[in-house]
């Protein structure tokens, strides 16, 4: 016994000789603590990550080498011959495949070279080279894939405008702050534009100097995150700095000498007690109104109004643009933000975030002209909104207005934990969207008499409205363990309860009532309340490193709601690396859900009104749970589900030079759309009205290419020469299967959801740095999209009056063979050009000219048939469907429905940042 005790001591005496633990801080080369740099044994899986306050303790085998690398930054590798190391890393410029990111997978934190996944990274220096003023629009020119614009016809859209990846609608895309869900905002859009019928976060809240780094994944990630990462996933890395900060001043013009912007931003980082650290922004901005209306056809007003064409020639004479105030509107924007973390003791540390933003948004509705609302027909118009005097009047019309106040909050509490091996986070979230609403300048026509047989609106009416509005809420709580067992397997499972609830404020009874206020009805009494649900899920993730160069990746999740019951969905993927690291193959395949939102399950935006002969009938949109899609045979809502596959390679052959190819291919079943409005009649001779609905329409599949690739440090003279090149190739993006669920679907509902996005867009970056001066020149190709707006589909089957009829029972509209055109919007290159100025350490200006060259969108028609092209052939017809798509021209740029990038044209942005 004596002898097998002294062989266990002298054999632990060698392990303990043969293994040394190594200390240290990690800082940038101001000096600065970095949390979160991942710190590896090199051929090993054996690492850790600094803490709140950049220190770090790893056991190491005597001898080896310690890798430390942190997104943003050059790796730097140490031998570990000291007890303690500590190390200063240094910032680099563009995004590199060696670069960490968090989002993806559940378990250990990897490189984008040894991800399986296809993973965007942006840091704050690539947001802010845009010139853009918001963290929405910079994207739209960095990432290919991502698309966002502004709708011509703005309403409750003037708020935050639809964005969306891979052309699956805002929806599909989940958004996280630190790796903790966002919430949605309460907007549903509703319009003939692109993101119809869907609802997203409002990621235009985001104040851009408050972010370090964005990681997006482009894979469909529900196994590993849950609801509404069908597209992928974006997650927003919040600054961490302590102990610097910096105040920018910007301002900006339009060519066209409208559209001024100035804003404001304070970023600063302090220290909290001993081990803490607390980052905050403050940003303000006010951008004003930049109005591109277009030339009025008066033929074609005078037709629509019925009205005398002197008339209307005396009108546009004076006013050729009828009035009419399109753009952009006017935006005030206060955002508040701080992000911040504490040691409480060697293995727990706690984190925070919380986030409070207040926009104000002054826009328009389509002006009433005086022979669109003429004195003949309700002379008090001249009291409300002329001279009121009866003899001569000098009433030219009403311009009402739509204004919207909107607040956008989220906050997390959370510690982390490490034990023993095991990581735990423990977090709970909150977050909410409220937005309500304003009407000007506008009047209820409705003729309604009170008791003593008086007109209650009218000359009565009030000229001032508050429809109501929406507000959406959310609870998340979040347990996520994670364990590195050995040097092949890694773990990570946890759960999250999530409630929701989901509010439609009523409208005072002026905006409601009979008509309700011109250009925009209040929220009906019946149609607002308050609705909630919660959910419960859980997941599973491990990664298995069979080999240093072979991962594969597995993830099941199961999640219940308290509406609609379960789901379970499941992730594969894996990664291949040879050549020394130098090419990556990697691959997914997914099955996702995406739950309809409460938005979708309970909106009703209704208008009740006396049909001759007919009774009271309905107008406008019922929810999926009301009696009257009940009686249509609708039924109620179901998850999306979807199966998403991706392959890609990733090869960096040398130091300076990346590339990454990938392909995906994305099928959704039992998609929620919002379809047309019909007028609607039972089997029984029950008349609905004219109403749309969402439902489970149909499946889609949508296929494409990604492309990423970046070559820099290249030395010219005494600079450095960097390019970028990205892009998105759309294969294939349409519905598969027939309408489902007693839907229609028309041509136009088509279009927005599937081509009105560039089918491809490409990005060409030339990045140049010399002495003081760094200079930009970005070209962004915008490919062509295509729509098939009202008016120009006219094989659909109308009645006498208009309304689109469907024969009961059948799933769609019944058609004939009449003529049919579309719009394209031609490919166009956008050019960006940026000057930054280092005029000392602390003091940098730049300069951004956003659409250097002016280019502006353009569209055709097309002929779908031998009848359309009948049509392209005689002038007057052709004046004719342009007029129906631009409402006479006034969105003559755009069209009434969208375009494919903005119409503003040239833009001058100059900044101004000091560091402190």
């Amino acid at each position: 016994m004596k002898k097998v005790a002294i062989l266990l001591f002298l054999f632990n005496t060698v392990v303990i000789f043969a293994q040394q633990q190594i200390s240290g801080v990690v800082k940038d080369n101001t000096g600065t603590p970095l949390p979160g740099v991942n710190i590896v044994e090199k051929g090993t899986n054996n690492g850790v990550s600094t803490d709140i306050d950049g220190s770090y303790k790893i056991t190491v085998k005597e001898g080896a080498s310690l890798i430390f690398t942190y997104m943003g930054y050059n790796s730097v590798t140490r031998l570990a011959n000291a007890p303690q190391i500590d190390v200063a890393l240094s910032e680099e410029g563009g995004q590199n495949l060696d670069e960490v990111v968090v989002t993806g997978s559940r378990t250990a934190v990897r490189s984008n070279t040894t991800s399986p996944l296809p993973i965007d990274v942006l840091s704050s220096k690539d947001l802010t080279s845009t010139g853009q003023a918001s963290f929405d629009k910079a994207l739209q020119y960095k990432i290919p894939s991502f698309n966002t614009v502004q709708t011509p016809v703005n309403d409750a859209t003037s708020l935050l405008d639809p964005y969306e990846i891979r052309n699956l609608g805002p929806s599909r895309t989940l958004i996280l702050i630190n790796g903790k869900r966002k919430n949605l905002s309460s907007l549903l859009y509703v319009q003939t534009s692109p993101g119809r019928g869907e609802t997203g976060a409002d990621i235009s809240a985001i104040p851009t100097d408050a972010i370090e780094r964005v990681e997006i994944l482009r894979d469909g990630a529900s196994a590993q995150y849950g609801s509404d990462a069908i597209a992928g996933v974006m997650n927003i890395i919040l600054k961490k700095n302590n102990t610097d900060g910096s105040v920018t001043v910007r301002s900006g013009i339009t060519s066209e000498g409208d559209g001024e912007m100035l804003g404001v931003s304070l970023n600063q980082g302090t220290t909290v007690g001993e081990k803490g650290f607390l980052n905050y922004t403050i940003d303000f901005s006010k951008v004003n109104l930049a109005n591109r209306p277009g030339t009025v056809d008066a033929e074609g007003d005078a037709g629509d109004f019925g009205a005398d064409i002197a008339d209307v020639q005396s009108f546009l004479a004076k006013y050729p643009d009828a009035r009419n105030v399109n753009g952009s509107p006017e935006t005030a924007a206060a955002k508040f933000l701080i992000n911040g973390g504490n040691s409480i003791s060697e293995n727990t540390n706690l984190y925070y975030n919380a986030a409070y933003v207040y926009k104000k948004v002054n826009s328009f509705a389509n002006f009433r002209t005086p022979y669109w609302r003429p004195l003949s027909g309700d002379p008090y118009l001249n009291d409300l909104f002329g001279n009121g005097d009866p003899v001569n009047p000098s009433y030219e019309g009403y311009g009402p207005t739509f204004e919207g106040d909107l607040s956008d909050y989220n906050g997390t509490l959370g510690f982390k934990n490490v034990k023993n091996g095991w990581n735990t986070d423990a977090s709970v979230t909150v977050g909410g969207n409220k937005q309500t609403y304003t009407v000007n300048n506008s009047v209820n026509r409705s003729s309604i008499l009170d008791a003593d047989g008086n007109e209650t609106y009218r000359e009565n009416s009030p000229i001032s409205f508050k429809p109501g509005g929406t507000s959406f809420n959310h609870i998340v709580g979040n347990i996520d363990i994670s364990k590195i067992v050995s040097d092949q397997i890694s773990i990570g499972f946890g759960s999250e309860f999530r409630s929701e609830s989901f509010t439609v404020m009523q409208g005072d009874q002026a905006s409601w009532d009979g008509a309700g206020a011109d250009s925009f009805a209040g929220n009906l009494p019946e149609n607002s309340g308050k609705w909630n649900r919660y959910n419960v899920g859980v997941y599973l993730d491990v990664a298995f490193d069979i080999t240093k160069d072979f991962l594969l990746n597995g993830t099941v999740r199961h999640e219940e709601y308290s509406d609609f019951g379960g789901a379970t969905v499941w992730k594969a993927s894996t990664r291949y690396k040879f050549l020394d690291d130098k090419i990556t193959f990697r691959g997914s395949v997914s099955t996702g859900f995406r739950a309809p939102t409460l938005h979708q399950i309970y909106t009703q935006k209704s208008q009740y009104s006396f049909v001759p002969g007919e009774g009271i009938q309905v107008s406008g949109i019922i929810n999926n749970v009301s009696p009257q899609a009940r009686k249509l045979g609708v039924s109620q809502l179901q998850p999306e589900k979807s199966t998403s596959i991706t392959v890609g390679l990733g090869a960096k052959p040398f130091k300076n030079f990346n590339i990454t190819v990938d392909y995906y291919n994305i099928k959704i079943e039992d998609r929620v759309t919002l379809g047309d409005r019909q007028y609607e009649v039972l089997p029984t001779g029950e008349i609905i009205g004219e109403v749309a609905y969402f439902s489970n329409a149909f499946d889609s599949r949508t296929s494409g290419l990604d492309v990423v690739a970046g070559y820099s440090n290249i030395g010219i003279g005494e600079g450095k020469l960097g390019f970028n090149l990205s892009g998105n190739v759309t294969f294939e993006n349409e519905r598969i299967s027939g309408i489902k669920n007693n839907s229609s679907f028309s041509d136009i509902l088509n279009s927005l959801t599937f081509t009105s996005r560039p089918k491809t867009k490409w990005i060409l970056g030339i990045n140049y740095e010399i002495g003081k001066f760094g200079f930009s020149l970005n070209n962004t190709y915008f490919g062509e999209s295509t729509f098939n707006q009202d008016g120009l589909v006219s094989n659909e089957v109308r009645d006498a009056d208009g309304k689109l009829v469907r024969v009961p029972g059948s799933t769609e509209t019944e058609r004939d063979d009449s003529a049919n055109l579309k719009t394209e919007f031609l490919a166009k290159i956008v050019t960006d050009l940026g000057v930054n100025f280092n005029a000392t350490e602390k003091l940098t200006i730049a300069l951004n000219v956003n659409n250097l060259f002016n280019i502006l969108p353009e569209w055709k028609f097309v002929a779908e048939n031998e009848a359309g092209a009948a049509l392209l052939a005689d002038p007057a017809q052709v004046k004719a469907q342009s007029n129906l798509i631009t409402f006479n021209q006034r969105y003559s740029r755009m069209t009434y429905d969208g375009s494919h990038f903005s119409q503003l044209g040239t833009m001058f942005n100059l900044s101004v940042n000091y560091k402190f």
